[in-house]
């Protein structure tokens, strides 16, 4: 078989999905049981993959469905709890007194608060926190999905405390000949590591800062009144500090500390610097933004989560500081488990579920639940209650509400996340084929040659598409981009940090995140509107950061450090 029909054969299951989804309007709990299908057929059929490698595989994917769901449920039951304790009215509350411009709660809530919760934990936890939280605000639940999704950009490469690069990159990357080719430069993989890294910042950034220009004047075109472009540059000042506030820190926190801390602490530094401009009113417009009336929504927009959050009552007292304070115990715990210099994360990580060489196949499946989000998440709640003293039925009624929600979004990732360990274990087979994710890879890297560098970020892209993690991505293929770039006679540092920034924009229409995202509000059904929409910056995010790569490697030409 050809590398042109192994592409396209690849390709099938992902394109059906997309169709499915995009083009014909197909809910995802429909059209992802339907690539799951199509999937294993071709990994079965084509790739001679046996079936119980297959199963194996699908298995594993139930694992990665189990530490999803635990996250969506620890971020909806938290939102319950606030709800029913009167903490969303307080915050409601608090947020007007910073603006109750919608714009500028963009700015705060989605873009810098949401990317700290991505630098602390990952995984898609910034969407199942932030969605929530801004219906809480009074945004319609498929605006909170489109900007939750679009959280997942600039700071996703260092998420969950740099762990694309460290497990990602570092794991894709491992080998007797790289090891070899360090060695021959005399560096260690910690000073490639950073060497990536520094690459990464500045690519980010670059197309980053704009981000939540792109976040607001989507919000006002997709869900105003007038479906204005203008009505959100009309922000354009602000929503540039909060771009650059954030990205100037992560540069230098990227370029000096490494990959843990660019998006951990570039963001609480942007956070803090952009609310005290608003509170001041500093670069705010005259005009004023708000969603139209309630009663003028368009159906799509809304789940009734809107409807229940916008009728709870004042609440019984609780203070700006108390309803906040379960976010910032959130954000604190979730560090404090994940930094490396800490014995806590490998404490929770000590309880573990595996099930080692499933179906004869080699493939483990690995669980470890204290460590997940939603754990976290899930102490922040009892901590919230006894902080807010709430009773009994109360909390119990919190916890009945958000298991209903669990149910709709378990059918769509109990097939999506299978479908992508297929794709990833596909590397084992009776046909004596790469991978799939590979074949289509190389497919594309045959036909390129020097303008790889332009294509290179879409290849992390597909990878996060295909696994909704960055992290993922990278291990799938920086040993591929790594390989084109040696063959290319390229920066193998700036191909492989290409791949990284590709697979963090990936992100923002990765099916299972938009699931996930979609979960939280009780919106699921309308997945393919939301990625007709996040589309457009995934497209900006990628052709800016492919042009960089085409100009670092030919104009200013980059290089590798001696003997790589």
């Amino acid at each position: 078989m050809g590398a042109g029909a192994q592409a396209l054969l690849a390709l099938f299951p992902i394109a059906l999905g997309g169709v499915l989804l995009v083009g014909f309007r197909v809910p995802a709990k429909h059209a992802m049981p339907a690539a799951y299908v199509a999937a294993a057929s071709v990994a079965i059929f084509a790739w001679e993959m046996s079936v119980s490698r297959v199963a194996a595989a699908s298995i594993q994917g139930l694992f990665l469905t189990f530490d999803l769901l635990f996250i969506i449920f620890g971020a909806i039951l938290l939102l319950h709890t606030l709800e029913r304790s009167g903490g969303v009215a307080a915050i409601r509350k608090s947020f007007n007194g910073i603006s109750d411009d919608r714009r500028v709660q963009v700015v705060i809530v989605a873009w810098l608060f949401g990317s700290f919760i991505e630098g602390a934990a990952g995984f898609g936890t910034p969407a199942a926190v932030a969605a929530p939280l801004l219906v809480a605000l009074g945004f319609p639940a498929a605006a909170a999905v489109m900007l939750g999704m679009m959280i997942q950009s600039t700071a996703v490469t260092f998420g969950a405390v740099g762990t694309p690069v460290l497990v990602g990159i570092q794991g894709g990357l491992g080998g007797e000949a790289f090891a070899a080719a360090l060695a021959g430069a005399n560096m260690t993989m910690v000073d490639y590591l950073h060497a990536v890294t520094a690459k990464v910042v500045l690519l980010h950034a670059t197309a980053g800062f704009l981000m939540p220009v792109w976040m607001v004047i989507m919000l006002t075109r997709f869900f105003g009144a007038n479906r204005s472009w203008s009505e959100g540059l009309s922000i354009l000042p602000f929503a540039l500090l909060g771009g650059l506030a954030f990205v100037v820190p992560y540069v230098f926190f990227g370029t000096f500390l490494g990959p843990e801390f660019p998006s951990l602490l570039g963001a609480p530094v942007g956070l803090l610097i952009v609310v005290t401009v608003a509170r001041r009113g500093w670069l705010l417009p005259k005009d004023h933004w708000d969603f139209p009336e309630r009663s003028m929504w368009n159906a799509e927009w809304v789940s009734g989560l809107e409807d229940e959050l916008a009728n709870v009552p004042e609440g019984r007292g609780i203070s700006a500081a108390s309803a906040w304070a379960p976010y910032a115990l959130l954000g604190g715990l979730l560090v404090l488990t994940r930094l490396p210099q800490l014995p806590v994360g490998e404490w929770l990580r000590l309880v573990s579920v595996s099930w080692q060489n499933i179906l004869g196949s080699g493939i483990t499946a690995t669980t470890t639940p204290l460590y997940l989000p939603g754990f976290v998440l899930l102490v922040v709640v009892l901590i919230t209650a006894l902080l807010h003293r709430m009773n009994g039925p109360a909390l119990g009624e919190a916890f009945r509400s958000s298991t209903k929600v669990l149910i709709g979004a378990g059918v769509v990732l109990v097939f999506t996340v299978p479908m992508v360990r297929v794709y990833i274990n596909s590397d084992v087979n009776g046909a004596g084929l790469l991978s799939m994710p590979l074949a289509m890879a190389e497919w594309v890297a045959s036909n390129v040659g020097a303008v790889w560098p332009f294509f290179a970020p879409m290849t992390g892209a597909l990878g996060a598409f295909i696994a909704g993690s960055n992290t993922v991505s990278n291990l799938m293929f920086s040993a591929f981009q790594f390989g084109v770039a040696e063959k290319l006679a390229m920066s193998t540092v700036m191909i492989v940090a290409l791949q990284a920034v590709g697979a963090a924009a990936g992100n923002m229409v990765a099916i299972h995140n938009v699931v996930a995202a979609s979960a939280t509000v009780g919106l699921l059904g309308k997945e393919g509107e939301t990625l007709r929409k996040t589309i457009l910056p995934t497209v900006y995010y990628l052709l800016v950061v492919g042009l960089l790569g085409l100009l670092a490697v030919h104009v200013i030409g980059v290089a590798d450090p001696a003997g790589l």
